[in-house]
Formats: C-alpha cells, structure tokens, sequence
C-alpha cells in the first residue's frame, strides 16, 4: 500500500483537472467551495450546499454570525481550562506566580502542569473549531490571519495569551474592516510580548531605585510594516522603522495592573513615550501620547501598497500560489473602495473568474493542517482525543501556534513538498485509515476530560476497523481521480480508505 501511495505522490504536483465551463452549483463546483472556503466536506455536505444553493451557501459562510454554533462543540470549548478567560485572568491564573507562592519543587512542578495543560487546552480549540464549526470560512479566514499577525506560543509569556490573542483579536473582525483588525492584533498582549514593544521606550533616565529603561525597540515596529501591511517591498526606508517605533513607545503591559484585578493588559504608559516630533512615511506627525500610534495605524490600513500586499496573499491563499496580477488589482480596488471592508474583498474573489475557473479546481496542495483536519472530516469519526492530530501536525513541521519566526507558515506548496513530508501524510492516512488512530479514547492525562465526557457514553470505544473506503469516495466525489479510484478498487479492502486519504487527489483542495 505504501508504495501505490508514494506512486501516487510522484504525480502530486501535477493539476488534478482540465479547464471547463462547470455550471455554478454542480457537485464539482461545490466541492471546489468546500475545500477552500472550508476544511473540506463531511458526508451529507455536498448536498446540503447543493438544497441551499451554492451561492447562498457561500454569502451565509461570509457572514458566520448568521450560523448558530453547535451546542456540543461550545460545551467542549467551554470545559477546556484557561478558555474564555479574560487576558488579565490568564495572567493571574497560569501566568508568573509571586515568589512567595513557589517555595518547593512540588510548587514548580505543579504550575510547570498547569501550563501545560493550558497550552495544551489551547491546541484543543483551535483544532476542535476547525473541524466542528459550521462557520468553516471563519475558521479558515482566522488561520490565515493568524499566519499573517503570527505569533509564538513558545515564548514568554505568550503561551498564556496566544489562543485569546485568536478568539478576541483576529477570530472577530477575520472578515470586518482591515483597520479594525489591525488595531486589535495591536493591542494585544500577545503581539506586544511577542515582538518586545512592551518594553520599548524612549531613551531617559531610571526612576530612583527602578532599573534602567530598555530604550527603543525596533522589532514591532519593523514586523508592523514588512509583515503586516506594506509589505518587504513596500517603500518604507529604515528611517521611516525608527520613526514608527517612537510612535509606538509606550504601548505596552500593565502587569501590575492585571495583579490588581484589571482584566484588560494593554497599558498606555506615557512616561516610556517619545514625545517627540516624527516624520514617518513623509508625514510630520506631532508627539501626542497614543493618538500617534493610532494615526500610524489609519494611514497604513489605508495605504494602497497595504491593499496590494494582502490581496495578493488573499489570491494566493484562495486561488493559486502564482496569483494573477489582474485580480489582485481587482480586488485592491475593491478594498480602496470599501475602505478596507474584508467581506467586501472575499465576496469579489468568491465571484471571481479566477476563483470559479475549473482550471484551478485541485491546484492548491494543503498544507499538513489543512491535510489533517479534511482527512478527519472526510473521515466523519467522531473525535474526542485531538493528540492524535496534535502530533502528526508538530511532526510535519506545522504545530498550532508553533511557528518562531514572525512571518508565520506559508500556503504555497513549495513549503511543503519534500519527501519525509509525504511520508509523514501517508503515515497519518494509514493510521485513520486502518483504524488505528485513537480518536475516540481519552488519554489518561487529557487537561479536560469534562470536554470529551459529553460524548464518551454516545461513543463508546469501539474495536480497531478500517474506515469505508465507499463513503469517504461518495462525499469526496469527482474530487478524487479515476486513476485513484482503480487503484483503490484493486486494493485489499483493509487498504482502500487509507489509498483514498494518502492520494495525490485527496492532497490537494
């Protein structure tokens, strides 16, 4: 089976489809949304897309608060230690305890587990929305955003806020104004620690018994700009970096204030501003106090150059990893006229030429995330232990929230195509496939049991069986090839539903 698998693969990044005029709502066309607009279908998918109509069903995904959320999936998100808490409450629960509270090793070692089952609580949400929530172009929208303001839950005291940071920073204005969403990544705790702008101050002298001020730090105000809206080609020079992070100066983390009961982090603290005069971007701006950063943030989500950057990325994401300039320009406009309104943007990329050319139907390889999840959801078992997923992710080099560098992970194949990378996805087909993954079993030491407990009696353990091949090829339909297909049918039925999960086809949205 192994090596049909990695036959397949050799054909992988070939095109899967030839151009031709698909009507609107036909199954292909359908699938074609579901993989990019979602994490792939679950059986039953196809044709509740094709009873409601492909385009309603699209304008519904590009408004998610009109989709109720299930009532399981939010119990489970709301038994999982650390979810739903206030910035300052994560800081006071999980974060940095006083030194008088640490007087043994057992006291380390307990909140050493208490961070970890928070962090590991945290990989849980994330994962159990994507492969639960309705509102699946949510979910989509907020992995490329967090990619976009990423930041990394190895780092300090990140790994405190770093799910927060998506569910109050990035999840809500995923598809609202871009403004909007810039000025809460900007805010957040998360990207303050992460990119040391908490700390960055202007240059004077320590307060009387206070150590030395830090002085200015230029890696926000840097990432802020090649990263998050102009681009590494944007027409900044290093001057205009310098100037922007004497604006930010002050923006930082009121920890003593979280210690004293205050739920919010972000302080504005005058006395580590700049007070004085910039010329950032060719403006003169006056010292102020915050007003400065704000201002800095207005001009750059307005920026022209900010709207091509990111509409290129959004092509390149939805469409194809060499985007066609015309669209990107067709959306730029779109973004200048709406002032940057993100539902707008989607909904003329969605209606798009481009988007809807069967040409570009299986052209985008997932990445190992976006694999895993659409092999579980295909798969349609249930899932009460997410370790399983966890690992596989974390060994293909894409763990949740695990990215160091700033830039976070890329949707373009070549990231991932290498051959320990495939192996890796065949290892994780096989397992799903045979049986052998432990989804429905509740490891011994699961940080939330009361999140699985709900199901454990609705979905008792059942013995090691190989999943049906023919149900996961009906909901995948036209999506997987003819080729693949008289293989898998040529197969021995034990192998059938791992070919299907470990194919070329199936790799590919």
């Amino acid at each position: 089976m192994i090596r049909k698998l990695l036959l397949l693969c050799s054909l992988l990044c070939l095109p899967l489809s030839q151009a031709r005029a698909d009507t609107p709502d036909n199954p292909q066309a359908v699938l074609h949304v579901l993989n990019r607009l979602g994490y792939g279908p679950r059986p039953g998918d196809v044709q509740m897309v094709e009873a409601l109509g492909l385009q309603h069903y699209i304008d519904l995904q590009l408004h998610p608060d009109q989709i109720p959320m299930p009532d399981p999936l939010m119990q489970q998100l709301a038994a999982l230690p650390g979810y739903g808490l206030s910035e300052g409450e994560l800081f006071r629960e999980y974060g940095p305890p006083e030194k008088e509270t640490i007087t043994d090793d057992a006291s380390k070692e307990q909140f050493k587990q208490r961070q970890k089952q928070l962090a590991q609580a945290e990989v849980a949400a994330r994962l159990l929305r994507g492969l639960e929530s309705p509102r699946q172009l949510q979910e989509v929208m907020t992995e490329f955003w967090f990619n976009h303001f990423n930041v990394f839950e190895g780092k300090g005291l990140d790994r405190l806020w770093v799910q927060n940071f998506e569910d109050t920073a990035i999840r809500p204005y995923a598809m609202g104004r871009f403004r909007d969403l810039l000025g809460a990544t900007a805010h957040h705790p998360a990207m303050l620690f992460y990119l040391d702008n908490w700390q960055s101050s202007a240059p004077r002298d320590p307060r009387p018994g206070k150590p030395k001020p830090a002085g200015l730090n230029e890696n926000y105000a840097r990432e802020l700009l090649e990263l998050h809206t102009l681009g590494v080609n944007g027409g900044y020079t290093q001057d205009d970096v310098i100037a922007l992070a004497r604006i930010l100066t002050g923006w930082t983390i009121n920890r003593k204030g979280m210690r004293q009961g205050d739920d919010q982090a972000f302080w504005f603290n005058p006395r580590q501003h700049d007070m004085g005069d910039k010329v950032f971007l060719g403006e003169h701006i006056q010292g102020s106090g915050q007003d400065e950063g704000e201002h800095a943030l207005d001009v750059l989500a307005s920026s022209p150059v900010t709207a091509h950057h990111i509409c290129y990325q959004l092509v390149q994401f939805f469409v194809a990893d060499e985007p066609d300039p015309r669209l990107v320009d067709q959306l730029v406009k779109t973004w200048l006229h709406s002032d940057g309104d993100l539902t707008a943007v989607l909904t003329d990329l969605f209606h798009s030429n481009d988007f809807r050319n069967t040409r570009d139907y299986g052209n985008k390889l997932k990445t190992p995330y976006q694999f895993a999840l659409s092999a579980v959801r295909a798969a349609d078992v249930p899932v009460i232990n997410l370790r399983p997923i966890a690992g596989f992710l974390q060994q293909a080099g894409q763990p949740v929230y695990g990215w160091q560098t700033p830039d976070g992970y890329k949707s373009v194949a070549d990231a991932w195509v290498n051959p320990d990378a495939i192996l890796r996805r065949i290892n994780f087909a096989t397992a799903l496939g045979s049986g052998h993954m432990p989804l429905n079993t509740i490891p011994a030491d699961d940080p939330a049991p009361a999140a699985a407990s709900a199901l454990v009696a609705a979905t008792p353990s059942v013995p090691v069986i190989p999943l049906d091949a023919g149900a996961i090829l009906q909901t995948l339909g036209g999506s997987i090839s003819d080729t693949t297909r008289q293989i898998v049918a040529s197969s021995p039925p034990f192998t059938q539903a791992a070919l299907v999960l470990g194919s070329p086809d199936f790799m590919k949205r």
